[in-house]
């Protein structure tokens, strides 16, 4: 009865942009690790973990008394952008931790909570570095919501007319695999990719000016759980630091240890002129920045501001986050526990054809959900079925499993799990799963 009501008086009161709450009708009124304790007494195993925000659970025990005792202790919790020991703590955490050059001698911006500002941040930052406008994306993208960060996504829902549109952009192909824009598999189009790029920049006739900057995401989350090679990362690397652009690496889902590494782009070797990091950053509080070079910090005072850049239980939860995540190698546990999901994962594909690819990286993992009587495409990949991939979430929130969908139409299912998940609760993932799977082909 409560949970009804409680969901009755939202969809009174709240706008109908609200996504999760319609997708996922559960009230939670507890929580601890990857469980979920509804209004009306059902439990869920969440793998969703707030969009991938919760790198250590729900209410994880040091977290709580950390901010607990900060609660007590009189410490401000409001401090616009002054300094405070819990944010000196976290900066010195962060920046041990930053990737490749960036380490240690990062400048940081703290920005508004969302990522989004984030992202925004990093394109105002690029383009006054360098005194250029344009920006480089690529296909499949998801940046955030403002109007900077939507510029640069992909789906057209993002992008309505607008003052979006005055930011030039130039979009090149992401090397998506599965439905590979040049029907050449994911290898061979990141150098198809990477060559576009580079022509771009050299042919006086491209018609593409020298843009500020590129923007890209190495693992693309809410796209569908898509992979950019490593060697078309180095590629664009290496093309944007010839050429003076500015690379900013979008690593707000995938930083913190959830792809298998600390910041997704160290597998390839590569280090950003400006990472992007909020979600897991702020150990579940909202939280964002940027870390960048030092030589492109040219701005001004209060050229990129906001009223919310002290959030000091973000600071104290992030600090222990960062630490715990390094210091219990959850990284490393991320990589072989993804890999064993998504060997699972494929053992129930080989009975069910509609999940036509798992793939991922780490406790980032995505299942394309295909119409196994469909027409396959040069590749032999099947179109995709929004139906059955809609009905599969509902089934598995039925069977007591949060998740949800991303990638073209809605059609990829995401796994993004608190990476404390145990090897239990791994199993019992795919076991809800499977039979969620099974009811949907019974009632189709």
């Amino acid at each position: 009865m409560l949970r009804a009501q409680l969901l009755e008086r939202q969809a009174l009161r709240e706008s109908s942009a609200r996504t999760y709450a319609r997708n996922l009708p559960v009230a939670p009124v507890a929580a601890d690790g990857a469980v979920v304790t509804g209004a009306d007494g059902r439990t869920y195993l969440d793998c969703l973990s707030g969009a991938g925000t919760l790198a250590l659970g729900h209410n994880h025990p040091e977290v709580v008394a950390a901010l607990q005792s900060a609660l007590t202790s009189g410490a401000p919790l409001h401090t616009l952008d002054m300094i405070t020991p819990q944010k000196d703590e976290f900066s010195a955490e962060l920046l041990r931790r930053l990737p490749g050059t960036l380490r240690d001698d990062a400048r940081l911006h703290f920005c508004s909570p969302a990522g989004t500002d984030a992202v925004e941040a990093a394109l105002k930052l690029a383009q006054h570095a360098t005194g250029r406008h344009g920006i480089i994306a690529f296909t499949g993208a998801y940046h955030g919501m403002t109007l900077g960060a939507s510029a640069v996504s992909g789906p057209a829902r993002m992008r309505t007319p607008g003052p979006a549109d005055s930011l030039p952009v130039t979009r090149l192909p992401y090397p998506y695999g599965y439905r590979c824009p040049f029907g050449v598999g994911a290898e061979q189009a990141g150098e198809l990719s990477a060559r576009l790029l580079e022509s771009y920049l050299t042919d006086p006739s491209s018609g593409v000016a020298t843009p500020a900057a590129a923007i890209l995401e190495v693992v693309q989350g809410e796209g569908g759980v898509v992979e950019g090679p490593d060697h078309w990362l180095r590629e664009v690397r290496r093309i944007t630091a010839e050429h003076g652009v500015v690379l900013i690496i979008d690593e707000i889902q995938t930083g913190i240890g959830r792809t298998g590494h600390f910041w997704a782009c160290e597998r390839a070797g590569v280090t950003p002129d400006i990472l992007v990091t909020s979600k897991a950053v702020g150990g579940g509080l909202p939280l964002a920045l940027i870390a960048y070079r030092p030589d492109l910090d040219t701005w001004r005072p209060g050229d990129h501001t906001g009223t919310f850049r002290g959030n000091t239980l973000a600071m104290i939860a992030g600090e222990i986050t960062l630490r715990t995540v390094a210091e219990q190698q959850l990284a490393e546990r991320a990589e072989k526990l993804g890999e064993r999901i998504r060997h699972g994962l494929r053992e129930i594909a080989c009975a069910h054809p509609a999940l036509g690819e798992v793939r991922g990286r780490g406790l980032m993992i995505g299942v394309e959900i295909v119409d196994p009587d469909g027409r396959p495409d040069r590749l032999g990949s099947l179109p995709a079925d929004p139906a059955f991939a809609r009905a599969l979430r509902a089934a598995c929130l039925d069977n007591g499993l949060m998740l949800e969908l991303g990638g073209r139409e809605d059609t990829v299912v995401r796994l993004l799990p608190p990476l404390v998940l145990t090897d239990d609760q791994a199993d019992s993932v795919l076991g809800r799963l499977g039979a969620a799977v099974e009811t949907v082909e019974r009632a189709a």
